[in-house]
């Protein structure tokens, strides 16, 4: 549920624009008629790009050509270190296809295209972001020849706030929300948003907010709660003021319940290392002392002949000081009394 509605929010023009505007701090930027921005549809794009759920295509004008914008959606808890070359591939279908449709012909030129992925996985993004990365470095002017394609990746859960801030419009409040915030700044970004988008032209980007929250953001806060069917942002506010005192006592009970289990996860886990470490300890401590015994028992043995068994319960249960003591004692004796001392 999480993958298809939050893929639907990117589905909208406005946050396609918020996302250009706010997050890509480059010079053509400016530059796009956003007002051209149209979605890619099915008409040109083949079953090899169809199939691809999490891929979003847009192309908006850019001075007097298309520019296409292909969005690619990661809803993995890790990233892809092949992600590049996806990307690449990618590209040359939609490149394909544009040929094979009629979109360019020959002698004309195939259209600039902008990769971004978008990723909310718990984890940071290491994979790199251009494919020549991926191929083998050669000497011998080899490397003229590695293609080259790099991506735009939003890491959404390594945004700081600056920079949301600094993007001031309605992709940098969703992104907060995929932070799962506590109930009440949950109430004041709905309530932003639905200000931002009150105006008509905005309704379906709306309700598909609104189902989002819903379904997966709400639900990912409160587990469990029962939340009423809504498709607008204005209702779920109403129903936050309502119950955000009540939501936010829950919300801190689970935090307490979640350290709690963590608290004793830890404990045991503590427990184990120490009892690990102290057994390793006596393990080594009672290795030294049947060293110990065993050398002194060949150089009694030697000087005394065979052990009595009062004496091999001596040595078992002594001590690697006692058998250092007893050591010395062995240059000067003259029998086991000699050596052990009393017998009591």
């Amino acid at each position: 549920m999480h993958d298809v509605s939050y893929k639907h929010i990117f589905s909208h023009a406005e946050v396609v624009e918020d996302l250009l505007r706010g997050f890509v701090h480059e010079d053509w930027v400016g530059q796009i008629d956003y007002g051209s921005l149209e979605k890619v549809g099915g008409s040109y794009v083949t079953d090899d790009l169809r199939e691809r759920e999490d891929d979003i295509i847009w192309r908006v004008r850019l001075k007097d050509e298309w520019l296409y914008v292909y969005l690619l959606i990661e809803f993995q808890s890790r990233s892809d270190p092949w992600m590049a070359l996806r990307i690449l591939v990618y590209t040359g279908l939609l490149y394909q296809d544009l040929v094979k449709s009629g979109q360019v012909t020959a002698p004309g030129k195939l259209p600039p295209v902008f990769p971004v992925v978008i990723y909310n996985g718990e984890s940071p993004w290491r994979a790199v972001c251009d494919v020549s990365e991926l191929i083998e470095s050669l000497s011998n002017g080899l490397d003229a020849w590695r293609p080259r394609q790099r991506y735009f990746l939003l890491d959404e859960g390594r945004v700081d706030e600056q920079a949301l801030a600094q993007a001031d419009n309605s992709l940098a409040d969703i992104i907060r929300l995929e932070s799962s915030p506590e109930p009440e700044a949950l109430r004041r970004i709905i309530a932003r948003l639905a200000q931002r988008l009150r105006d008509p032209r905005y309704d379906s980007l709306r309700r598909a907010l609104a189902v989002w929250i819903n379904r997966v953001v709400i639900k990912r806060l409160i587990p469990g709660e029962k939340i009423p069917e809504t498709t607008e942002l204005q209702e779920i506010d109403n129903m936050l003021a309502e119950r955000v005192v009540e939501w936010t006592e829950k919300w801190k009970q689970q935090g307490l319940q979640q350290g709690m289990q963590q608290g004793i996860q830890q404990g045991i886990q503590q427990g184990i290392q120490q009892g690990m470490q102290q057994g390793m300890q006596q393990g080594m401590q009672r290795g030294m002392q049947q060293g110990e015994a065993r050398v002194l028992r060949r150089q009694l043995t030697r000087r005394f002949g065979p052990l009595p068994d009062w004496a091999e319960t001596r040595l078992s249960q002594a001590t690697t000081d006692q058998c250092e003591q007893w050591a010395d004692r062995l240059l000067e004796a003259d029998s086991l009394e000699g050596v052990f001392g009393s017998l009591d």
